[in-house]
Formats: structure tokens, sequence, C-alpha cells
């Protein structure tokens, strides 16, 4: 496949400083339940991710952030976004939050106002942290010949900062797939571990914020697994492909359902089943992720997550003005985006 040329991305590390402790405290957790009793977490919510019109236009499947789903803390939005040629997301600013962007078919492009771009691929992985203020483009690529085009199509998760470091530096995690870890914990089950803890592998990411993410995919019917969770965090199940069981309830939750999980006290993971082949003909494949709740206020107002009014009109000024962050948004245009400009 012959991909338009972009520039390499700049490694970026997130600072040692604003690491979050959650890692050893999560991780103890995990490393627990190995050897304690596996009590399930069970679904308390399952929502359909319903498809509409977004960026420019572009297609989501947008389950939290909807009306009939908010309120999940840490997590503010979760798109399966499916991007086609003439379409895509160009130049916007982001405070006080993360996006989580997994690519699970065809290539994306980024580029921001701090000269970083590159491209992520199907598998690749970019964990970003706004903090005070980016501006950026996400844009498809394509194959230069017509006959293979494909679309992009992946996952976006909004996470929300803690309010101590929401005016941090902003920060990227990036990694290929082919770097990634995935492993095989038993015949039929593959997890590709992003962040967090899955069977003895640790993921890459060292997230701003207590927040898991795995790829599971289920291959062979009737297979079960049980993934440890840290106790008291938020968790969901977003099913991409297949269908799914949790526990030993047998209800079958079916593709592009968000699954929300119960949090009560002693619960130390979630059962994973797919279901057997007469109900689940197809493989299961779907994300599973676990955050830390913030208490804090959520003041949200478009691509600014704060927690206060007043911080939201500071975070629309500073945009307009070019201050706190955004100087480097004055003047700037991204290269990937100059289409959608025409």
């Amino acid at each position: 496949m012959t991909l338009a040329p972009v520039r390499a991305l700049r490694s970026i590390t997130t600072p040692s400083n604003i690491i979050s402790t959650f890692n050893k405290r999560a991780m103890s957790t995990s490393n627990a339940t190995t050897a304690a009793a596996q009590h399930s977490r069970t679904v308390v919510k399952s929502v359909y991710a319903v498809e509409t019109a977004e960026g420019a236009g572009a297609t989501v499947r947008r389950s939290i952030g909807t009306a009939a789903l908010r309120n999940l803390s840490p997590f503010l939005m979760l798109d399966n976004f499916t991007v086609n040629p003439g379409a895509g997301f160009p130049d916007h600013p982001h405070r006080g939050m993360s996006t989580v962007t997994y690519m699970t078919g065809g290539s994306n492009r980024h580029e921001d106002f701090m000269g970083n771009a590159g491209l992520l691929e199907t598998g690749d992985v970019q964990w970003m942290t706004a903090g005070r203020g980016i501006v950026h483009a996400e844009m498809p690529s394509f194959d230069e010949d017509p006959a293979k085009v494909e679309p992009a199509v992946g996952i976006q998760l909004w996470v929300d900062l803690p309010a101590k470091d929401k005016m941090c530096e902003p920060t990227y995690q990036e990694k290929k797939a082919k770097d990634i870890d995935t492993i095989h914990p038993q015949d039929g089950v593959s997890v590709t571990i992003i962040s967090g803890e899955s069977h003895g592998t640790t993921g890459f990411v060292r997230p701003v914020g207590g927040c898991w993410f795995f790829d599971y995919k289920l291959s062979k019917p009737g297979v079960e697994v049980f993934q440890p969770l840290p106790e008291g965090w938020t968790g969901f199940v977003y099913l991409i492909k297949g269908a799914l069981q949790i526990d030993s309830d047998p209800t079958i939750h079916p593709k592009f359902h968000t699954l929300v999980l119960s949090t009560q006290p002693g619960q130390t993971g979630v059962r994973l089943r797919r279901p057997d082949h007469l109900d689940a003909p197809e493989d299961t494949h779907f994300i599973l992720v676990a955050g830390e709740p913030l208490d804090q206020p959520v003041v949200q107002y478009g691509p600014f997550v704060v927690t206060s009014e007043r911080q939201v009109r500071e975070a629309v000024m500073d945009y307009r003005t070019g201050k706190n962050g955004f100087e480097r948004a004055v003047g700037w245009q991204s290269e990937i985006g100059q289409a959608m400009r025409g």
C-alpha cells in the first residue's frame, strides 16, 4: 500500500512529575486478584451506539457522551469513527482532557501546532494528553489506487484529567501495532494491552490519571476469560464485532453496544464469554476499559473540559487570543487539513 508522505512524529514523553501514582496501586490490586476469588462485575446498563455525523463529513457511533450515557467519570466520550474520502477532522483545539485513538482499520494522519505529524495505521495507538492546550487535525490517509481505498476506522475515547493536571504541557504516547504487546492467556483468547495489566503483562501507556485499556478478541465459541480490574474503578465494554456474555448472565449482547459494568465492593474483575457458535457465528471483538473516577465537577464546552464555567470562559478567550497554552495557535493551519479549507 502506498500512503501519502508525512513528517516523522517527534517523540514526546509524559513528564515524570505528572505520571499518576495509580500504576503501583492498581497493579498491586491486579496481582492480588490472581490469588483471590474471582468475583465478576455485571452489566448495569447497555447503550446502543447510534451512528451520527461528526467533524467534516465523517460518521461516528457514539455512546458515552450522549444523553443516554453521561456522568461516567473519568470517561467523557466514546466514538467508533468511520472516515471516507473527502471527510475528516480538520484543525480544532482541546484543553483539560486526553484522547485515546486506536485504529481498527485503514490509516489516519495527525498534525498539530507544535510541529508534530504522524501516521496511524491499523492497530496503532496514540494517547494524547491535551493539558493546557493543543490545536491539531486528524485526517484519513488513502491508497493512491482508487480500487484499494478503504475508510479510516477506529475508536476514540476522551478521558477527563484530574483537576491538578488540566494545565500540564501537552504530551503524546504513541506506538505501532507491531510494538504493542498482544498475549494469548488461553486458547481462543487474545488481548492487546495498551494500558494497565492483563495476565502478568503491562501496557506501554502510563496515563495521567488511572485508566486501563485492552483490546480483546475471542475466536473460539464458548471460550471464557476473567480480566482483573481495580476495585471501584468505572468500567465498560464496547463491542466492535460479534457478541458477548458477561459473568453468568445468559443475556447475549450484540455489536455496537457499550456495556457499563457494576462497581460493587468485592468485585475483582469481569468474566467475559463468547456465546456458543449458534448464537454468535463470528469472532467476538471488543475493547475493555476501566478508569479511576474523579471527584470533581465536569464542565464541558465542546473540546474544552474544565471544572467551572469561569474556566470555560478562560479557555475560549485563551484560544481566541493565543494565550496560556494557545500561543502557537495564532496563524497556524495544518497541512493535512488544507483540502478541507478549499
